[in-house]
C-alpha cells in the first residue's frame, strides 16, 4: 500500500516510516500535500499540528473524491470521539507500537478492498452478498461485529448503540436501514429499537398493560411499544 506519514515531530515520524517500511509498505511522502498528488491508501496522522491541526484536516480528506483510510497517532486520548465523526479507522498512541500499527494498516487494507467491492456491487445489486457482519468504528479502529452475536440495537440520539456479546458499541447506521436489510432476522419492537429474533426468549408482561421483551443469554430487557406489540405476538407464534 501506498501510506503518507504527516507529524510534525521528527522522531515519531521517522519511527512510523521505519515501521511502514520494514512491513513491505511504500512510504511516499511525508507531507500532507502529498495526499492529492499521490493519492496514497493511507495516511497516518497526528492532530496536534501547526498550521491545520489533524482532526480539521482528516475533515477536509473526507471532501476528496478518493479519500485515503485515516490512521491518527497521536500523544492524547481525549480526541478518540472527534477521530471518530472524522471518519478515522484507526486512533493510536504515542509511541505506536508496533504490532497495533501493523493490526491498524491491515485493516485499512482490509478495508479499501472492501469498499472496491461495494463499487462493484453497485454496478450489479444482483450480485450483492448477505451481509454477516457490522462494522463499527471504535478507538481500536474498524471491528466487525458478527450479526449471529448482536441481541439488539437502539436509536441514540445521531447513532444506532448496538448490543452484543462483547459488549457495546456505536454505528452510525439507521435503524430503517438495519431493519429492511435483515428483514428475515431482526424485528421491529419499538421505534427506536430492533431485536434479532435469534436471541429472543420470550415476551413479558407488566403492570398497566405495558411489554417488554427478555433475551437469552442476558438479563437486560427492551419496552414493547403498542404499536409493534400485534405483529411481534404474530412473529412469535410463527416461529
Amino acid at each position: 500500500m501506498r501510506i503518507v506519514v504527516c507529524d510534525d515531530e521528527p522522531l515519531a515520524r521517522e519511527r512510523l516510516v521505519r515501521i511502514v517500511q520494514e512491513s513491505g509498505h511504500q512510504v511516499v511522502a511525508q507531507a500532507i500535500v502529498a495526499v492529492k498528488t499521490q493519492q496514497p491508501d493511507i495516511i497516518l496522522l497526528d492532530i496536534r499540528m501547526p498550521e491545520m491541526d489533524g482532526v480539521r484536516c482528516a475533515q477536509a480528506l473526507n471532501e476528496l473524491e478518493h479519500p485515503p483510510a485515516i490512521i491518527f497517532v497521536t500523544a492524547y486520548d481525549h480526541y478518540a470521539i472527534a477521530a471518530l465523526k472524522a471518519n478515522a479507522i484507526g486512533y493510536l498512541l504515542k509511541p505506536a507500537n508496533k504490532d497495533e500499527l501493523l493490526e491498524a494498516l491491515n485493516k485499512a487494507k482490509n478495508l479499501n478492498a472492501a469498499q472496491l467491492n461495494e463499487i462493484r456491487k453497485l454496478e450489479d445489486p444482483a450480485a450483492r452478498p448477505i451481509r454477516e457482519h457490522i462494522a463499527a468504528r471504535t478507538h481500536r479502529g474498524v471491528e466487525l461485529i458478527k450479526l449471529t452475536d448482536i441481541y439488539y440495537f437502539t436509536a441514540d440520539q445521531k447513532y444506532v448503540k448496538v448490543r452484543h456479546k462483547g459488549g457495546i458499541v456505536l454505528i452510525d447506521e439507521t435503524l430503517k436501514e438495519l431493519e429492511q436489510e435483515f428483514e428475515d432476522r431482526l424485528f421491529r419492537v419499538h421505534r427506536n429499537a430492533i431485536i434479532n429474533l435469534s436471541f429472543l426468549d420470550y415476551l413479558e408482561t407488566l403492570d398497566a398493560g405495558q411489554y417488554q421483551v427478555r433475551f437469552k443469554g442476558i438479563d437486560e430487557t427492551l419496552a414493547v411499544s403498542r404499536r409493534h406489540l400485534p405483529a411481534l405476538r404474530d412473529k412469535i407464534q410463527s416461529m
